[in-house]
């Protein structure tokens, strides 16, 4: 059974039922915004431990782009600092505390980011 993208039915939360046969629902949006350039991104590289059972870990937020962009940077992140992590809604998780070499990976890879807060 293949799954079929459009016919996602988390995605039309609120549509109830159409008995038009050449209804099609309209998902709304861009399908995926176009991944803007590494020296136009501003990225914010943080400590967070909320909601992780006092774990650690440094989160980067702010990217603008496609998903698949945004997983591609967050392996790269993961494997640079030897840790796993996660990429997925415009954040990267990255296990325990490395700002520091975060933020130095990022510049070098002409990214424009800060550390914020913690």
């Amino acid at each position: 059974m293949s799954k079929n993208k459009n016919n996602d039915w988390k995605k039309r939360d609120g549509v109830v039922f159409s008995t038009r046969e050449d209804f099609n629902f309209d998902f709304g949006g861009n399908p995926e915004a176009e991944t803007i350039p590494a020296k136009q991104q501003n990225l914010k590289v943080m400590l967070d431990k909320k909601s992780r059972g006092g774990k650690q870990v440094t989160l980067i937020e702010g990217f603008i782009g496609k998903e698949d962009d945004l997983k591609e940077l967050g392996k790269l992140l993961k494997s640079k600092c030897g840790v796993g992590g996660s990429a997925k809604d415009g954040e990267i998780l990255i296990q325990g505390d490395h700002r520091d070499k975060v933020l130095q990976i990022l510049l070098q890879e002409g990214y424009k980011a800060k550390k914020s807060g913690g």
